[in-house]
This record gives structure tokens, C-alpha cells and sequence, in this order.
């Protein structure tokens, strides 16, 4: 066997399954029996997957009494989403499974996004027989050369009594320090071969001890610097969500009084309704949100990175703020911002660290007084709050559809939308009140996320109901897998944000291609000829949404009048044995605000179309 260890994770620690103990039984198996039997032991409930063959050992054991569900998909693109979609919304590691060559290549997207958002994922592919390795022989690819760079660790089996120990490992490192994808290669040689089972396996990781106790002097130095500070900020990323810290991030957010701001990758990790937040920074963020971070004095940054699509230009970000910079992976502290206070850690743990040291400071006199920060916070919030206009001719607004959706959807209801404007629009007419309910590739920018990744959180979650709020671009790329939910009692529910268009890359072209539409459109015009039901603004749509989704095994609407749209909503919420499609068709010029174009600074934030928001100057700058 060969294994190769992820560059973000030099430091793992090495978790004996069992160890010293001795296996209560064993058994004379295949090493694709081994295979199931390892999944059911660490857990695994449900795998994603398609069999081919290279993988088709592994499959046979299924048909047996086993305690996992196969859920077979019709895509590896859509079982690796959905294995991330379940992993988001339980907690739990996601599993997919796919076989040798185009298979395998087919979960790199996936897997590579899941990389980009440190979801706990493990990627099982059959390999050609271990002797025609490195052949090319058929529907042979290196699958853990590919994806090296993509993640946390990956392994390749050719002794099948390897099995048991490598899926432990593989559960044990996706899952703790920095969640994060873990690829498993098995040669099929190795899964038809005689072998042993045994249960708890000895594991050995040697080198790998995740730090998550913080270092108690950085602790009080970071509580010493929120206690002095004017205009503190907390800055919260995804890896709150991910250390289960979201009860500790709100004592220490109403503990020190400072503002927060969450994350694309973090909402749900502090309630939109709270008062202290101030909702999401970045490209598209809330104008008070971007000020903040700019304005700032101390950034208290957990379980964050610093992404470009946060900071804008980096060199004009947070110009005035010291840095306390709170991460599991030591490799985040200082490669985009350096870090006054650098605190290595589990969030759960740093922010309950934190709570005891500014309490500490409190007792001791210490204590902050932002009463003027939180002067100017309320002043931009009043002056710039989120909004959008409805369109003149009578027409859908996008951002009116999606935000009766979150009003009329029961209070748990799980989100996963896919990327552009319906993404930003998600991200901000929706109020998020509980971690796991917002899905959504953040790093990666994935098209075609939001279907698969709501149905893996449906089947994860089955007593939730589950929106995908999609476009009609990224629907296009993944719909089959509505096919996988109709016949496997998945009732998700879509809405398709219907601009015939690319819509943020129409947007871009609006603003900074002098409107010169090239290759955005993606409905046919009215001079095409094209006869199908459903005209919208701008021609006749191609493919006809609601006749796909029926096609499909769906229940499936239209709407077009702002009047049924509370009522189609409602419709489409009471129904639960099938899955729903709603295409609803809106208006194709709505635009996502506030902006900061790409490359600038985030001091040029628009909060609408060239209109730049009048700060005035902080007086201690």
C-alpha cells in the first residue's frame, strides 16, 4: 500500500481505533465484505455511488443484510455533492463511492470542493487489478496522483488485509483537526481476494496530532487586546460551524459586546436576528459588514481565512486592526494577514478559553467601551440596509421569490443553493437562525452544488425539510439527480431562479463589458421558433422546466405572477412524498448589491449601482 499525506496537515494525530485491545471475533471475508463491514463499524450509514467495474466487488455485499444505504446516483459529480450536502447537515462524515477511471475522475470536482470548505468527506473508487497498474490498462487512472493537491490524505489498497485499518484511518483523519476530504483506492484484486475481518483495528498515524487545546499566554494576550479595543469586530468563518462552537461564539459575542460578521461559509454559526449582527462581509456583503472589518480596530477572527473574496484587495484591508487569528490549521495563520495574536486551536475550545480570559479582564476593571462604535454600526445599518426594487413591468424579482421562500418554510428548513446571484441573494433574504442550515460551495464557486448537496442533506436529515435554491444554470448541470430522488423517497424541493441567463456573469458583462452579452443568454429568443409552454421575459425557455421535472418523477409548478407566489409556495411546501420542482421566471436585469468590484478595495463598496456609501473618517485613525 502507498499512502500520501496532505500539504495543509503536517501535524495529525493519531487516534488508536481500539488499539491495544483485542478483536472480539474474526471472520474469513472478500475484502469487498471487509469493505462493508468497515464502513458499518466507523458509522457509515449511507454512500452515494454508481458501480462499474472495478468497483463492482464492493457491490455484491450490498444485497446482504448490511447496515448501509447505497443510494445509487446518476453521476459520481452528484454523489460526491451529495456526500457533501449529508456531511454538512449531520456533522457526519460524507461517503460516495465511484469505480476506476472516468468514475473516479468524475468525483474530482467534488472532492475538490470539498477540500476548498474542509468538509469531512471519504471518497471510496475500485482501481484496475494491482498487477496492470501503472499499464494504462482499462479505465485505469492515477486517481491519487490526481488528487493529491485536493486532499487531506489519500491511500491506494492492494492487500486486501489492509482494508479495516485504512477506512479507519481515512474516517479518523476526514473527520478531526481541519475536516477535509480523504481518498481510498482499492485495487479489485485486493476486494475479490480471501482475507480476515477484524474489529477495532490497530491504527497508525504517526505525525498526525491536530493541536486543538490553545496556548494558554496567547489566550490572555487576545482577551487583554478585546478589552482595549474601540472598534473590535469578531470575524467568524466556517470553522465555528465546523467545532460545533456556535452556543460559545454567542457568550462571547454578548460577553465583549463587539459586532459580528459571518461568513458566506458561516451563516447559522450566530443568528441573523441577533442584534450584534451586523450579517455577511465580502464581494456582496452587507454594507455595514464591510465597513466594520474596515474600520475595525481588532479583528477576533475564528475558524476563518482571510479569502479574497472577504478582504478585496488585501493590501487596503482592515487598514487600522491588530489581528487575533484563531484556526485549527497553522497553515492559515499569517498566509494572508499576519496575525498579531496567532492562536492555534479547536474553535469550541478557543472561544471557551476566551470566555474565562474576558471575564478575567472584566473582574479585573477591564473593560471595553464601544458605545460610539456601535453608534456609527447603527447609523450604517439604518442608512444601508439590504433591500432590492421590484421590477417596473410587474415581473418577479428573484430576491422577493427567495425571500418568501425563508418566510413561509418551516423554522428548521435546510438551504442549499447553488452559486451566483441566487447564491448572494440566498445568503441575504434569508435569515439564518441555526448552524447546518445554510449548504453551499463557498470556496470552489461550484455550479451545480445546490441539487445533489440537497439531496444528500435530505437523506441525511429526513425529518427536515430541505430547499435547493438554484439557478437555471447551475439546474442544467445536475438535475439527473432528481431522477435519484423521486425513486428513493427523497422529497427535496427546488426553486429554479429563472432569468434565462448566466446571471452573475450577465451582471459582470453589464457593468464591465459594456453590455455586450456574449455566450450569457441561455433561453432561445422568440425568432428561434422554438414552440414550448411557458414564455418569459425574453423569448421562449428551452428546456421547459416543468416538463423536465415531471419527466423526472417530480411535482412541478410555475410561477411567473408576483399574486400566486406565496400561494405556490405553499403548495409546494405541503407536499412531501415526491420531490418539487418550481421554476419560477423573474425578471433578467436584477443585479446583486452591495458590490465590491474584483480587485479593489473593499473601501469602494457599492451599495447599489455607482453609489458609494459616505462613512466619514474615524476619529482615531
Amino acid at each position: 500500500m502507498t499512502e500520501q499525506a496532505g500539504a495543509h496537515h503536517p501535524q495529525p494525530r493519531a487516534r488508536h481505533s481500539g488499539g491495544t485491545q483485542q478483536p472480539a471475533t474474526v471472520e474469513h471475508v472478500t475484502g469487498a465484505q471487509s469493505l462493508i463491514r468497515s464502513l458499518e463499524e466507523v458509522g457509515a450509514d449511507t454512500v452515494f455511488g454508481i458501480p462499474g467495474g472495478a468497483i463492482l466487488p464492493a457491490y455484491d455485499p450490498m444485497m446482504d443484510s448490511s447496515r448501509v444505504r447505497h443510494v445509487l446516483v446518476r453521476h459520481e459529480q452528484g454523489a460526491g455533492h451529495a456526500a457533501t450536502g449529508y456531511a454538512q447537515a449531520t456533522g457526519k462524515v460524507g461517503v460516495c463511492m465511484a469505480t476506476s477511471g472516468p468514475g473516479a475522475t468524475n468525483l474530482v470536482t467534488p472532492i475538490a470542493d470539498a477540500h476548498m470548505d474542509s468538509v469531512p468527506l471519504v471518497a471510496i473508487t475500485g482501481q484496475v487489478a494491482s498487477h496492470t497498474i501503472g499499464t494504462d490498462a482499462f479505465q485505469e487512472a492515477d486517481i491519487c496522483g490526481i488528487t493529491m493537491p485536493i486532499t487531506k490524505h489519500n491511500f491506494l489498497i492492494t492487500d486486501a488485509a489492509e482494508i479495516p485499518r485504512t477506512i479507519a484511518e481515512a474516517f479518523h483523519i476526514a473527520s478531526t483537526g481541519r475536516p477535509g476530504p480523504v481518498l481510498v483506492d482499492i485495487a479489485k484484486d485486493a476486494l475479490q481476494a480471501k482475507t480476515t475481518f477484524a474489529w477495532p483495528p490497530h491504527t497508525e498515524l504517526p505525525g498526525y496530532r491536530p493541536v486543538t487545546k490553545p496556548h494558554a499566554k496567547q489566550i490572555r494576550e487576545a482577551a487583554r487586546l478585546i478589552v482595549e479595543s474601540k472598534r473590535p469586530v469578531l470575524y467568524v468563518g466556517g470553522g465555528v460551524l465546523k467545532a460545533g462552537a456556535t452556543a460559545e461564539l454567542k457568550v462571547l459575542a454578548e460577553l465583549t459586546g463587539a459586532p459580528v460578521t459571518t461568513t458566506l461559509m458561516a451563516l447559522g454559526a450566530f443568528p441573523d436576528s441577533h442584534p450584534q449582527h451586523v450579517g455577511m462581509p465580502g464581494m456582496h456583503g452587507a454594507v455595514t459588514a464591510v465597513t466594520a472589518l474596515q474600520k475595525s480596530d481588532l479583528l477576533i477572527t475564528l475558524g476563518a481565512r482571510f479569502d479574497d473574496r472577504v478582504t478585496g484587495k488585501l493590501d487596503s484591508f482592515a487598514p487600522y486592526a491588530k489581528v487575533v487569528h484563531a484556526d485549527i490549521d497553522p497553515a492559515e495563520i499569517g498566509k494572508n494577514r499576519m496575525a498579531d495574536v496567532p492562536i492555534v486551536g479547536d474553535a469550541r475550545e478557543v472561544i471557551a478559553d476566551l470566555i474565562v480570559a474576558v471575564q478575567a479582564e472584566h473582574a479585573a476593571g477591564h473593560k471595553g467601551d464601544h458605545s460610539a462604535w456601535w453608534r456609527d454600526l447603527d447609523r450604517w445599518r439604518e442608512t444601508y440596509p439590504l433591500g432590492y426594487d421590484l421590477p417596473e413591468d410587474g415581473s418577479l424579482s428573484p430576491q422577493q421569490v427567495i425571500e418568501r421562500i425563508g418566510r413561509l418554510a418551516p423554522a428548521d428548513t435546510i438551504y442549499a443553493a447553488g452559486v451566483g446571484q441566487h447564491q448572494m441573494w440566498a445568503a441575504h433574504f434569508i435569515h439564518y437562525e441555526q448552524p447546518s442550515t445554510w449548504l453551499n460551495s463557498g470556496g470552489a464557486g461550484t455550479m451545480g452544488y445546490a441539487v445533489p448537496a440537497a439531496m444528500g442533506a435530505k437523506a441525511g436529515r429526513p425529518d427536515r425539510t430541505v430547499w435547493a435554491i438554484d439557478g437555471d444554470g447551475c439546474f442544467q448541470m445536475t438535475n439527473q439527480e432528481l431522477v435519484t430522488c423521486a425513486l428513493n423517497n427523497i422529497p427535496i424541493k427546488v426553486a429554479i431562479i429563472n432569468n434565462g441567463a448566466l446571471g452573475m456573469v450577465r451582471q459582470w458583462q453589464t457593468l464591465f463589458y459594456n453590455q455586450r452579452y456574449s455566450n450569457t443568454v441561455l433561453h432561445s429568443g422568440p425568432e428561434d421558433g422554438v414552440a414550448v409552454d411557458g414564455k418569459g421575459s425574453g423569448g421562449t425557455r428551452v428546456p421547459d422546466f416543468v416538463k423536465l421535472a415531471e419527466a423526472m418523477g417530480c411535482v412541478a409548478m410555475r410561477c411567473e405572477d408576483p399574486a400566486d407566489l406565496d400561494a405556490v409556495i405553499a403548495q409546494a411546501n405541503a407536499i412531501n412524498d415526491r420531490p418539487v420542482v418550481v421554476d419560477f421566471i423573474v425578471h433578467e436585469d436584477a443585479q446583486v448589491w452591495p458590490m465590491v468590484a474584483a480587485g479593489t478595495s473593499n473601501d469602494e463598496v457599492m451599495a447599489a449601482r455607482g453609489v458609494r456609501p459616505d462613512f466619514g473618517d474615524n476619529e482615531d485613525d
